[in-house]
């Protein structure tokens, strides 16, 4: 069973990597993984993609995301833990915090000892902020979202020449990506910085 289930990871990220549904591809990639699984025997239902959407949507990006340089490899064990709870009626604790790479990506070392974190101000991270936006992006623009949120939070403001330096777009491809970031109400533009400048909306 460990094989079939690795398998349908696979199958399933691989198809929606392509971005094959043109509208709401994950919500349709679910519902079409659904049915597919119905004629392979499984009484598969929508519950528990219900309850756990955003989970299922960042563990299709985990088993496409590589980044060689940040020793950050592609992997479907998350996706495989959550067909394990689908298939197999396993209780296993799906928290999108697990899936984080945002530490990894992050160039600078921390010094523990010296470095004191508030707590308080991280306890609300992208997820959140995401989690209710009904939008589908897709892989490359999933982890352009986690990083800017990681330089900049909740409380930064930042405009085109910051998310080109950080991202390192051009100025046509970090405006598009701030105009469909204001669209999806991720960001919100603010006033008294100048022109053209954002923070992310909590």
């Amino acid at each position: 069973m460990d094989e079939i289930i690795h398998h349908l990871a696979v199958f399933i990220s691989r198809l929606w990597q392509i971005h094959i549904f043109g509208e709401g591809n994950t919500r349709t990639t679910a519902v079409f993984f659904i049915k597919y699984l119905r004629t392979l025997g499984f009484s598969a239902t929508n519950d528990i993609f219900a309850e756990n959407a955003w989970y299922f949507r960042n563990a299709l990006v985990r088993a496409n995301y590589t980044n060689l340089q940040k020793g950050i490899h592609e992997t479907t064990e998350y996706l495989e833990v959550f067909l394990r709870n689908l298939l197999l009626n396993e209780k296993n604790e799906l928290h999108n915090r697990n899936l984080h790479i945002s530490g990894l990506l992050n160039e600078e070392k921390v010094d523990i000892e010296n470095e004191k974190v508030d707590i308080q101000d991280r306890k609300v991270d992208i997820e959140s902020v995401l989690s209710e936006k009904s939008s589908d992006f897709s892989v490359k623009t999933a982890i352009h979202i986690h990083r800017l949120f990681e330089k900049f939070g909740f409380d930064e403001v930042f405009g085109r020449s910051a998310v080109m330096e950080l991202l390192e777009l051009k100025a046509s491809g970090a405006s598009k990506l701030l105009s469909n970031l204001v669209k999806a109400d991720i960001i919100e533009p603010v006033s008294g910085y100048g022109k053209g400048k954002y923070k992310f909306k909590k």
